[in-house]
């Protein structure tokens, strides 16, 4: 009896590869929902599906055949990490610093400054004394810049960085000027 190449090599390769696509679309699809990024999330959510059932359809006609198991899950598997990876690539979005330090922040909000960075310092009490907090919006591009200028000029500061769904007013960085976010998105486009 000669083995069969197809339902055990090429039939799992195939279903894993289906399953690696439509499962890479649906997390990037999830995420650019989180980012309200409206218009291309029914176009993947349309290929993700087609290739979901092409793939299901494999499966279901191949009950008997574990190695389509394994390729589905392994699909799923690879799918999300590549997912998520594609999406840190992207650095879509904008994030928000905030950054609390009882360290001298004049040298930090200046380099702030200078990158072209909104930035906005409050006065607060923290467990140790008074403690400053800086906020700043950054575009996730520009983040490990921002977090550098933190290690270089505050380095004994707590920081925390959150993902911004919308924002309106306030300053912005733009190919290396300071613009105000009315003029780098229309009204709303930040929403």
């Amino acid at each position: 009896m000669e083995f069969d190449y197809f339902n055990w090599i090429i039939l799992p390769i195939l279903i894993f590869l289906s399953r690696l696509g439509d499962v890479t679309m649906a997390t990037i699809r999830h995420i650019f929902v989180s980012k309200g990024l409206r218009k291309i999330v029914p176009i993947l959510g349309f290929f993700e599906v087609l290739i979901w059932l092409v793939a299901m359809r494999q499966v279901f006609s191949h009950l008997d055949n574990l190695a389509c198991f394994i390729a589905w899950a392994g699909g799923f598997s690879a799918g999300t990490y590549l997912g998520m990876y594609i999406e840190e690539r992207l650095a879509i979005g904008t994030q928000m610093v905030r950054i609390i330090t009882n360290e001298p922040i004049l040298e930090l909000t200046e380099a702030l400054k200078n990158t072209h960075q909104g930035v906005t310092v409050v006065d607060g009490q923290g467990a140790m004394g008074p403690v400053k907090l800086i906020f700043t919006i950054v575009k996730r591009a520009n983040k490990k810049s921002v977090l550098n200028l933190i290690q270089k000029h505050t380095p004994k500061a707590f920081y925390t960085i959150e993902d911004v769904k919308s924002f309106e007013h306030g300053v912005f960085s733009e190919n290396g000027k300071s613009t105000p976010i009315s003029r780098l998105f229309s009204v709303g486009a930040g929403k």
